[in-house]
């Protein structure tokens, strides 16, 4: 495998990160699937384009778009391999021949120069060590007139699952959960931010527009609660007290996120996000 520069990102999704996700990958695109068919659409993917997906996870992005384009192919890279085997397996279930998988870093991965029409991501762009170089990359693997289209999330306040998780800062040594500008899951949540890393990148035309999803976090407000106990940062907060505070944080959650939930119990939670696109000239 090429040389992995973005190392810490390596080891968390070939750690428990990447486990976990890999093992709930079907809740996690619940989730966020609201993004899916905007994204595409956003790509503008045809019946023969060719399609890089970054970060593609366990592959439903990258599946989805060979879906639309039989007479093309998708390409998913990810640095997980354990989402990328569920990638594989989801592929191969489906009977999604034009869609292959790679592990690689973005900012380092040879791509071939003007070997896609397209790239997407749906909240895979974020954790760059060095965004300027991935999207520079990507960039060169797109052709003249190649399209990016990816999602990322905008202000942290207006994300639903973050503000429950703050909810718990009496218990839990819930931290600065986003930075915009920072490394992290809210990098790139300031447009501007992301406007100047995309033309160091020598993309152009690039348009940044809102797009929010409320996506389905639990069958109910208990369930939908231990799921976002066990995700990496519920993990790591609970991790550092007592199993009689950890049930007192699982509670509190769960009474706060009983105003989330619907007619049939599910609790949905809106992702507030940026549909980003830009143009390789």
């Amino acid at each position: 495998m090429p040389e992995i520069v973005n190392t810490a990102q390596e080891q968390a999704w070939n750690g428990p990160e990447g486990a976990h996700w890999a093992r709930h990958q079907d809740r996690w695109n619940a989730v966020n699937e609201g993004f899916d068919e905007p994204l595409l659409t956003a790509a503008g993917i045809a019946a023969d384009t060719r399609t890089l997906d970054i970060g593609c996870g366990a592959g439903q992005t990258t599946v989805l778009a060979a879906r639309r384009a039989p007479a093309g192919r998708a390409l998913g890279l990810d640095l997980s391999g354990p989402m990328l085997a569920e990638a594989r397996a989801r592929a191969a279930r489906e009977g999604v021949a034009n869609a292959a998988f790679v592990q690689g870093d973005a900012q380092t991965h040879p791509l071939e120069d003007g070997a896609f029409d397209a790239a997407i991501s749906r909240y895979g762009v974020m954790f760059f060590a060095d965004p300027e170089a991935a999207f520079g990359n990507i960039a060169r693997a797109l052709r003249p007139g190649g399209r990016l289209a990816f999602v990322c999330p905008a202000e942290p306040e207006l994300n639903d699952w973050l503000v429950a998780m703050t909810s718990l800062r009496d218990l839990l040594p819930v931290g600065d959960l986003g930075t915009p500008g920072q490394p992290g899951m809210f990098s790139l949540s300031a447009p501007d931010r992301i406007r100047a890393v995309l033309a160091a990148a020598g993309l152009t035309a690039v348009a940044v527009d809102r797009a929010d999803a409320h996506g389905n976090w639990g069958a109910d407000a208990e369930d939908a609660a231990d799921f976002l106990l066990l995700s990496g940062p519920g993990r790591h907060f609970t991790a550092q007290v007592d199993p009689a505070t950890q049930d007192r944080a699982r509670q509190t959650l769960t009474d706060h996120l009983r105003a989330h939930e619907t007619a049939d119990g599910t609790v949905r939670l809106r992702s507030a996000s940026w549909l980003v696109t830009a143009t390789r000239p």
